[in-house]
Parts: C-alpha cells; structure tokens; sequence
C-alpha cells in the first residue's frame, strides 16, 4: 500500500516539476548573449571588406566602379571620359558566419573566388568586445596566354583578418592586417605584400554616413614601391541596399591588386571618382 501511495505523490508532483524545468529553461534563454548590430551596412568600406556576413541564403549583389583619375589628361572631363574600371560580384551565405562569393573585373580580367568567415562576433553586453573575421580570395587573370609561361603565373590570392567595433549608433572603426601573394611578379617586387588598413564609418543621419578608408602597404620592393590607399566618401544605406560614392586613388577593385600595384599619389592629385552599389536579397 506504501508503494501505491509513493507512485501517486509522484504523479501529482509531475505538474510542478514540469514547471520548474521549463521556468530554468526560459531563464536561460532570457540569459542568452544578443549580438551587436553589425558595424557597417555592407560587405564593403570603399575598397577593403567589412566584417559584415549576412543572415543564412541571404544573397548580396555588388557593383563597383570606378573612373579614370581626375587629373589623367585635359580631354577626360576630370576622369569620366577616360577608360573606367569595373567590378560585379555575387556573394550568398551558406551559414550566418560563412558566405562565399565570386567577382569579374574588367582590368586584366580578373576573376576572383572569395569567401567570409565570422570568428569572433562582438555582444550588446560587452562580454565580446570586437568582431573578428577572416576574409580571402583566389583569383585568376584571365587574359590571353600569350601573358603568361606558365597556367600558375595567372593565379593570386589575398588574406585578410578584419578586427571591427561599433562604439556606438553612429561611430564604428575597424583595423585589418593583410598578406597579398603574386606568383609571377617583378624581379624588383616580392611576392608577397604584407599590409594595414583602417576604416570607419560615422553616421549622421539615420540613412546617411561618412566613410574613410586607409591602406598602407608594409613590405619594402627595390623599385615601383606601392603608394597607399585613401578614400573618402559618403553612403546611403536602406535595409537592402547601400551606396558608396567617394574620391579615392585605388583602382584595381581586387585587393592585392591594389596593395601590389597602385602607384596612384592622392597627396599629388591621382584620384578619382568611385562608387560602389550592393543589393541583399532574402530567400
């Protein structure tokens, strides 16, 4: 008879057990770390990339341009006569820390494989101050053979640690260490370029911020050293799309090509008029 009567308190004490487990799991979940919006509005900052990834199948579509130099000849009309160079990428998130894109660029018809990675992803909280992400690429100059000895010579590849911070609505700052690799370059070049930049944003207006980005080449070459990159400009962002329109004195719309080869001098007037469009698109 004890036995029965231990079975029917248990059955009875059920109800209240079941509460209690689902009080601790709501708890947990109310405990639960909530990120910190992202601290650009798209995958790009002029010419170097944003630690921004998207929600999974989310797919964004880039288009870069950019003008000839202002300063690049009497009959240019300040570089929008002159032969422009031109970008359009495709990026889609395969997870909310990963995407995976592709780019055709008109100079030297370059076709860049790049991908994304959110390693460390910055809390309202604190308790991760930063965002970290890694960003590469592969690329292959497609022109004609008759460049090249060798299939190898075409291929070049960028990595890029991207350390990110919103401090606030309006300011977010970001640093990003970078190695470049050329398989084929110059006797008087390395094949490697390690590099810096710096970027951010400040906004002032819900919809509207202003942008400066920053590159300075770090390794030293014998002859043809690289200038540094520096753009300024302003973006109008909406949910789905952002547009970038700036004065900037790199052209080439790759990274490592940029960091390998620019010999454009703001400081002298080699400068020219940008602007870079996205589109994200939901699935």
């Amino acid at each position: 008879m004890k036995n029965y009567k231990i079975l029917l308190l248990a059955f009875l004490m059920l109800p209240f057990i079941g509460f209690t487990q689902e009080e601790e799991v709501i708890e947990k979940e109310v405990v639960k770390e909530k990120l910190e919006r992202p601290a650009y509005e798209s995958s790009f900052i002029v010419d170097n990339p944003t630690n921004v990834l998207f929600s999974k199948n989310a797919l964004e579509v880039t288009m870069q341009h950019r003008f000839g130099t202002i300063n690049g000849g009497d009959n240019d009309m300040a570089g929008f006569w002159a032969p422009s160079n031109i970008r359009i990428g495709l990026t889609y998130a395969i997870h909310e820390r990963l995407t995976i894109g592709y780019g055709t660029t008109k100079f030297n018809r370059l076709q860049d494989f790049n991908w994304k990675v959110a390693l460390l992803r910055q809390t309202q909280s604190g308790s991760m101050p930063i965002s970290v992400s890694y960003y590469g690429n592969f690329t292959i100059d497609a022109r004609s053979k008759e460049n090249f000895n060798m299939i190898q010579d075409r291929y070049s590849y960028f990595n890029q640690l991207i350390i990110a911070k919103r401090f606030s609505s309006k300011v977010s700052l970001q640093i990003a260490p970078s190695v470049s690799h050329y398989n084929l370059v110059d006797p008087t070049m390395q094949n490697d370029m390690v590099s810096v930049s710096f970027g951010g944003r400040f906004k002032i207006s819900p919809q509207t911020s202003i942008l400066v980005d920053y590159s300075q080449p770090i390794t030293q070459f014998d002859a043809n050293q690289p200038k540094p990159g520096l753009s300024i400009g302003t973006e109008f962002a909406t949910s789905a799309h952002a547009f970038q329109i700036f004065l900037t004195n790199y052209n080439g719309l790759v990274s490592q090509k940029n960091y390998m080869y620019n010999q454009n001098d703001f400081f002298k007037g080699d400068f020219l008029i940008g602007f870079n469009i996205t589109r994200i698109y939901n699935f």
